[in-house]
């Protein structure tokens, strides 16, 4: 914006100038000659019975779209932006007024509603000339005003080399608010590097890397098709200018060629369709330069087909899929390529069903069905809706003049927002506590990095919107924020899952939450994390941690020592591990035979068993299901048959998985004494990746009673599973 803006003098006084007549509209308009422009706005308006020439092409396209609107506001703005700006030169030689000019007739192209134009016109006057917000907000009302103050930059005086950072910073808070900010910002950002070629090597190349990191990626996620697609082309021309200029070739050849065989396949299309008696409108859509290398990289050599898409627009949704039947009959569908975007619409609202047929001679040819309305909003994005505190565009609540009447307070008063999408409103949320900008410029890059976006179910019934590659450390901190720190698992579509789990869209996630207070996350969390609301929520507690920790003795030292104190002395292993113990209930059809119960598996009355000889002339039960058994089956081991006696009382070992927190094992211990079970033995390993295996065996008065027992061993926070021991063959 000011990079190119010298000799900036005062404005002199601004009359007000009557309403004038509405422009004649014209079906087609002439190319921009910024020139004639820049001479056209150096004299200033022409008359006050009519709008100045300088932006008669800004009053047609705005008509276009907003027939009865009012031009009045238009005009006023440009006068005071044209009167701020004079005598200011852009670096290319033109009057600085081309540039809002040149701003205002993108936004105006794409649909923009009067507001966003009467502010795109003024978007650098209190950046670059005297005007003051003050006089904005006097002269043009709050709203306007604050789309101004949005995209107007931090002093370099002020903040040095986080100015940059910053001014991002508080544009995307102004977003939050109202996401016209942005799109005045990616206009203003694209006429910019229209023009970029005026300054030295190095400044295009920062220009344009940031253009390439934020902006871009911004305008993707905002659905502005037709400027994220141009930045890209013209970032991709300073970035890589040997690969575009490649590119550029290739496009020029096709163009070149004698055959097209996208049109031949467009009138195919349409034939198909008129005989359907389906009305619709076949183009064809030539692929941007980015676009086209993306292809020769993933396709290697290009066919005539390669080099664009065939697009066609219905009016109806239900038009959409009777296009889909008749091209998958009548043509060789690539069933690989099919996507539905209708159904399912992109994280950024963007709608439309995808698919590619097959020529005979094996070309193929992508094909693109949309409404017309959804082709408006995949081109226009979030510019298409206008003021988002009001009705959308075409709704029964639209005014004249294209503007529409404010909608109704939410909660609190505030006004809802429905085009403020789910990553904007967690983007906000992280950056709030990123005080430090190198962080906030770090971060941001890597979040708008995350180009797909996925949905996962909670327990509650609620959905979590996430970055793809999240996991479940992400969903916790998605859902509880800093409360998150007292997560001890997840259970991941009904089954247990380690927190670093990658999520998949359509996963259900239920967070299990621990009860201690003093838990917190661990430094492996961070390996886990991939949205920055929970690295930055995570880095922040081990940093406090850290600050809080006894000289000498780091965090996780302390916290390990804790759990290990807790722990007794695991005893000696059994000299006899196959044999746990005599007396059991358990009886065999050989009289004089001792049955003991084997150590491996530990069965307990109404178990089904199986008897086998061991040293000593003693028989070992075994559950029929034990590996040992089973292996012992298979070697022909000779069974002996073995029942269950009037004893109910048994012994059996149980193994609890947990996550390490302190006093677990008392808690454990309390939990079983209150079923009136005794604890013949207890081993606690030491904890590995935050999880801790407990070993028991115990005595139970009732065999009846173990699944009660192992359900309130279950019910002991920190605890995730509890199973009867198995060998180690199983």
């Amino acid at each position: 914006m000011s990079a190119e803006a010298t000799n900036a003098a005062t404005p002199g006084a601004v009359t007000p100038v009557p309403q004038s007549p509405p422009a004649p509209r014209r079906r087609s308009r002439s190319r921009i000659d910024l020139r004639r422009l820049g001479r056209a706005a150096l004299l200033g308006p022409n008359g006050r019975d009519r709008l100045p020439d300088a932006i008669s092409h800004v009053a047609e396209a705005h008509r276009a779209h907003f027939p009865e609107a009012d031009l009045e506001p238009l005009r006023r703005a440009y006068v005071l932006a044209e009167s701020s700006h004079r005598g200011q030169m852009r670096k290319s030689g033109e009057p600085y007024i081309t540039h809002p000019l040149a701003v205002t007739l993108i936004l105006a192209e794409l649909g923009a509603e009067t507001t966003t134009l009467t502010a795109s016109l003024l978007h650098d006057t209190v950046e670059d000339t005297a005007v003051t917000l003050e006089q904005v907000r006097a002269e043009f009302g709050e709203e306007v005003s604050y789309l101004v103050d949005g995209v107007t930059k931090l002093e370099k005086v002020d903040y040095g080399a986080a100015a940059e950072p910053e001014t991002f910073r508080k544009m995307l808070v102004a977003t939050g608010n109202d996401v016209r900010v942005m799109s005045i910002k990616l206009a203003d950002r694209l006429h910019n590097m229209r023009t970029l070629g005026v300054m030295r090597r190095e400044k295009q190349e920062r220009i344009a890397k940031v253009t390439h990191e934020v902006l871009i990626p911004l305008a993707e996620r905002l659905g502005v098709q037709v400027l994220k697609t141009e930045l890209e082309d013209l970032v991709f021309a300073v970035l890589r200018p040997e690969e575009h200029e490649r590119t550029r070739e290739l496009i020029d050849g096709n163009a070149a060629a004698a055959e097209d065989p996208l049109a031949e396949m467009a009138e195919s299309v349409r034939a198909v369709l008129r005989e359907a008696d389906i009305p619709a409108e076949v183009v064809i859509r030539p692929r941007h330069a980015v676009s086209v290398h993306r292809v020769s990289v993933k396709r290697g050599q290009l066919r005539g087909t390669d080099f664009g898409r065939l697009l066609v627009l219905v009016n109806e949704d239900a038009d959409c899929y009777g296009v889909l039947g008749e091209l998958h009959t009548c043509f060789t569908p690539v069933v690989s390529e099919f996507k539905d975007f209708i159904a399912v619409p992109k994280f950024n609202l963007y709608q439309s069903l995808h698919t590619a047929v097959a020529r005979e001679d094996g070309q193929v040819a992508e094909v693109l069905i949309r409404t017309h309305r959804m082709h408006q909003f995949a081109e226009a994005g979030v510019i298409a809706l206008g003021n988002p505190h009001v009705a959308p565009p075409g709704s029964d609540e639209q005014g004249e003049g294209g503007e529409r009447d404010r909608g109704d307070a939410g909660p609190d008063g505030e006004r809802a927002d429905p085009t403020r999408p789910g990553w904007l409103s967690r983007l906000l949320a992280w950056q709030a506590a990123a005080p430090d900008t190198d962080i906030f410029w770090s971060t941001l890059r890597q979040d708008l990095a995350q180009d797909r976006e996925i949905t996962v179910f909670r327990a509650d019934g609620g959905a979590l919107g996430l970055p793809e590659g999240s996991t479940c450390v992400d969903a916790a901190y998605a859902q509880y924020g800093e409360d998150a720190h007292s997560c001890i698992g997840a259970r991941v579509n009904g089954r247990l899952a380690a927190l670093g789990t990658v999520l998949r869209d359509g996963d259900r996630v239920q967070l299990l939450m621990g009860q201690d207070p003093a838990s917190e996350p661990s430094r492996e969390w961070l390996d886990h994390a991939h949205t920055p609301t929970a690295r930055i929520a995570i880095q922040r507690r081990l940093a406090a941690r850290a600050a809080e920790a006894p000289a000498g003795e780091t965090p996780a030292e302390g916290r390990a020592d804790e759990a290990i104190r807790e722990v007794p002395p695991a005893p000696e292993p059994s000299v006899e591990p196959d044999v746990s113990f005599r007396g059991t209930g358990v009886l065999s059809d050989r009289p004089g035979l001792a049955v003991r119960l084997a150590g491996c598996c530990t069965p307990v009355p109404g178990d089904d068993i199986v008897g086998f000889t061991v040293r000593g002339g003693a028989v070992a039960a075994h559950r029929v299901d034990c590996a040992t058994a089973v292996r012992m089956l298979g070697t022909g081991r000779e069974q002996v048959p073995v029942h269950w006696g009037e004893t109910t009382a048994c012994r059996v070992t149980l193994v609890a998985e947990s996550f390490g927190r302190p006093h677990l094992l008392a808690d454990l211990t309390e939990a079983i004494a209150a079923e009136g079970v005794d604890i013949v033995s207890a081993t606690v390993e030491p904890p590995v990746r935050q999880r801790v295996r407990h070993t028991y065996t115990l005595h139970l008065p009732d065999a009846g009673h173990l699944s009660a027992l192992m359900r309130a061993m279950r019910d002991v926070p920190g605890v995730f599973d509890v199973s009867r021991a198995a060998s180690a063959a199983q």
